[in-house]
Parts: structure tokens; sequence; C-alpha cells
């Protein structure tokens, strides 16, 4: 499972000029399930990035976690992640998880974070979104799992 977060003050994304997910305070969570994942993957990725220390505390050290902050995650899933850019100029994609297994496993890394306590928004997968965001920091982590 591969993840990017972005340390937001806001995020929020549309589906055909419609809101359908929105935060404050948190992280935006672009996510994409890699051939082989499984649900472990989904709770692995759950539990280490909402206990990842990436929040400021009193003295302004990345000292506190989404969960310590009581922040909220905006998930959206993005197949791209799994782009392979060493060979030609067209990005290949052949490590992304099939759609249908991507979707499920989309839907239970949700499902794992919420289980952790964080309010968790979504987009739609496989969408065409429009994602707003403003970046706090900037603050931005790749996640591999």
């Amino acid at each position: 499972m591969r993840a990017l977060l972005q340390r937001v003050t806001e995020a929020n994304v549309k589906v055909d000029g419609k809101v359908i997910g929105q935060i404050g305070p948190g992280l935006l969570i672009l996510v994409c399930a890699m051939q082989g994942d499984d649900e472990e993957s989904c709770q692995k990725m759950a539990a280490k990035i909402s206990k990842l220390r990436i929040f400021k505390d009193d003295e302004g050290k990345m000292n506190r976690s989404l969960l310590d902050t009581e922040g909220a995650a905006l998930v959206v899933s993005q197949f791209t992640l799994a782009g392979d850019t060493s060979r030609g100029n067209r990005p290949g994609f052949s490590t992304a998880a099939r759609p249908d297994e991507g979707n499920r496993l989309y839907e239970h890394f949700s499902d794992c974070l919420r289980e952790t306590g964080v309010h968790v928004e979504n987009g739609k997968f496989g969408a065409d979104m429009a994602v707003s965001l403003v970046n706090d920091g900037p603050v931005t982590l790749w996640v591999d799992l």
C-alpha cells in the first residue's frame, strides 16, 4: 500500500462540481492499493498514519499525531501513485491493484482509519475528482508499506 500524506488546514474533494468530502485541520491522504496488498496492509497503514507524529506541539516541534490533535482525514483514491516512470515517457501502472480489488482495499483502509478514532471523509473511487487543499507547513510525506 502506498500513500502520499499532506498536512492541511483544510481540504475538500468535488465530483461534478459538488463537494463530497471536506475536512478542516488534518491530513489529505492520497492512497493506492498495490498488487499483493491485503486487509493486513490496510490495517498497518491506518495504524501508522494515525500515530505518525507530524503535527506541531506547544513548542512548535512535530511531535503530535493525528489522534493527538483530533484532526480529520480526507482519503482519496489515487492509482497513479503506482506510476512507474523508469522507462520511456509514459508511466506504467501495472503494479497497482486491479480496480475491483483497489476499491475494496481503499474502502477497507478508510474503515481501518475510522477504527483508530480518526474522523474520515472520502472521495469517490474511480471518479474524476477535483481536490483542493491548503498545505500546512508545507508538510508532505510518502508512506510505503
